[in-house]
């Protein structure tokens, strides 16, 4: 080829070229940099063509180029070294930087062409540079999140199926390393393994869409197996189609859920063979929700009689104001403990019952815990036993003071302070004890002692204390249930 062809053949390229958005270089036979049009100088830092250097040795000097493994590329492996020897390639990726200037760098993307004369000998070469520097970018920022992300996630290429990326928090949460995971197939290690919309999962999968999230058991290398939502995005990765799929772990959720459920069965367990009345109803309006056997056997109401009614409307409390005083119980303090009232029963009879309750969440609903006590047969035999209490009582001749103390203890069982014996009283206390019970007030009392109507009070309410009793009539019957008026001591 004549120079003046050479030329012609080299300004037609030029028009060619100008348009587009990709950097040309074109180096001749003899490895001289021609020409380069405005995007190459720009991704180059250039101002000129000048500062690309007269040619690829030149060039070689002025720029650094580095695999995006960080390795140094040789001088055989330079691409205006291989484009001169008439080596066609496509997609060599190459970090640039101004030879001795760390600070600025593009990414290459290049391709080769091998231009021909008229009679087909190669005489141009080209380089086709494409800045990718952006796209890199974006993929090493999206490469440090996916890697620091502490959601569990792995990439799977949609042409084979196969895993190219995996991060920390998908091998915490399963137990795999990260060579037992890259390169392995879906079908190896099947995220989406017992999805509960498998099918649909499948159909996205192959159409390369959106997978919603779907509960899914995945199973571990261990042999054991961990609940987990899984989902999957569509994504493009070193532009090749694939799914990035990111989980949560939600087995800590079903061991709470499975600890809850035997908690339930336990409840309802001891619930149902409770050997007293007991009855869950909602903590507004008492409406019962749930009643045992054994409250069947204690009110006469069947539970198909008793579910879905309201407690006042069963009128199941005597007096009914006990329920009302309940409520209040309840709103105070959450719960009470043996209360005493009467349960009127189906067909209408009362029974004696301590009652105790504690308000507590049952699933959602706020309700109320009854457990209602049967005590009729224990109060019926405490009225027998103070009844022969009272009848041994009414002769005192066979048994000391002590017995009969005690025994009028017995018949008072239920006082807050265990009273003392009369013989635990001082001289003092016995006086005024004595003289209580002659019906003499305050003021006489105090002449009969010799003593102010201040001091007075002050005895009589260490008698009390000691008695057990806050009143001076039952003062008075303790007394003369244990033998008083008695003489009084002789000062």
């Amino acid at each position: 080829m004549t120079l003046r062809n050479h030329f012609v053949d080299l300004g037609r390229l030029r028009q060619t070229v100008s348009s587009l958005s990709e950097g040309i270089i074109i180096v001749d036979e003899a490895g001289q940099i021609l020409w380069a049009n405005d995007t190459a100088l720009r991704i180059h830092g250039a101002a000129g063509i000048a500062d690309l250097g007269n040619d690829g040795d030149d060039y070689a000097s002025r720029y650094e180029l580095r695999y995006r493994n960080n390795h140094l590329l040789s001088k055989e492996d330079h691409p205006l070294t291989r484009a001169r020897a008439g080596e066609e390639f496509s997609e060599l990726v190459v970090e640039v930087t101004r030879a001795g200037d760390d600070e600025q760098g593009w990414i290459h993307q290049i391709r080769s062409l091998v231009l021909g004369d008229e009679k087909g000998k190669p005489d141009l070469f080209v380089l086709v540079i494409q800045d990718v520097s952006l796209r890199y970018e974006a993929e090493q920022r999206f490469e440090q999140t996916f890697n620091v992300n502490p959601a569990p996630a792995v990439i799977c290429r949609l042409a084979d199926h196969r895993y190219v990326k995996v991060n920390q928090g998908f091998l915490d949460l399963t137990g795999y390393t990260r060579d037992e995971v890259l390169g392995r197939s879906l079908y190896d290690i099947d995220v989406l393994q017992d999805a509960v919309n498998l099918d649909t999962a499948k159909e996205r999968l192959r159409g390369g869409k959106t997978i919603p999230q779907m509960q899914a058991d995945l199973s571990l290398p261990d042999g054991g197996r961990k609940l987990v939502i899984v989902a999957g995005q569509p994504i493009d990765l070193d532009e090749q189609p694939c799914m990035l799929f990111s989980f949560a772990d939600l087995e800590p959720r079903r061991q709470v859920e499975n600890e809850l459920r035997h908690s339930e069965e336990r409840f309802v367990k001891t619930f149902r063979l409770a050997p007293v009345g007991m009855a869950i109803t909602t903590q507004d309006g008492q409406r019962l929700c749930d009643v045992n056997d054994a409250f069947h056997q204690l009110t006469g109401y069947s539970p198909d009689e008793a579910l879905g009614k309201m407690m006042a409307e069963l009128k199941l409390w005597d007096p009914a104001s006990f329920l009302k005083e309940a409520e209040d119980m309840l709103a105070e303090r959450s719960g009470f403990r043996g209360r005493d009232a009467r349960v009127r029963t189906q067909d209408g009879s009362f029974v004696d019952c301590l009652v105790s309750a504690e308000a507590m969440p049952l699933r959602r609903d706020k309700c109320v815990l009854w457990v209602i006590q049967d005590i009729h047969e224990r109060r019926h035999s405490e009225l027998e036993l103070i009844t022969a209490i009272e009848a041994v009582m009414k002769d005192t001749n066979w048994f000391s003071r002590t017995v009969v103390e005690k025994l009028a203890n017995l018949r008072a069982p239920h006082t807050h302070a265990a009273p003392v014996e009369v013989s635990e009283l001082t001289r003092r206390e016995k006086e005024v004890l004595s003289l209580l019970c002659e019906g003499g007030d305050d003021a006489a009392i105090a002449r009969e002692m010799g003593v102010s109507r201040n001091t007075l009070r002050n005895h009589i309410a260490r008698v009390y204390q000691k008695t057990g009793v806050n009143r001076r009539a039952a003062a008075i019957l303790w007394a003369r249930e244990r033998g008083f008026p008695l003489a009084r001591p002789i000062r």
